[in-house]
């Protein structure tokens, strides 16, 4: 079973994304894999396909465009 990591809104970077692995998902050095962006704004949800970790907006969380 994919862990998953709910996030704010908030935490996502500039792009609407995040970088795995996180220190949200627990990932010590030693069982890291190479940094990989995901675009979580587009869909509410990514999915890591090195670990299989899931990154999603929690609920009722809106992700806002600026202009």
């Amino acid at each position: 079973m994919s862990k998953i990591v709910e996030l704010s809104a908030s935490e996502l970077n500039g792009h609407g994304g995040v970088f795995c692995p996180s220190p949200k998902a627990d990932m010590q050095l030693w069982n890291s894999h190479p940094r990989v962006f995901l675009d979580v704004a587009r869909t509410g949800s990514a999915k890591c396909p090195y670990c299989g970790t899931v990154y999603q907006l929690k609920a009722g969380e809106v992700v806002g465009h600026g202009h």
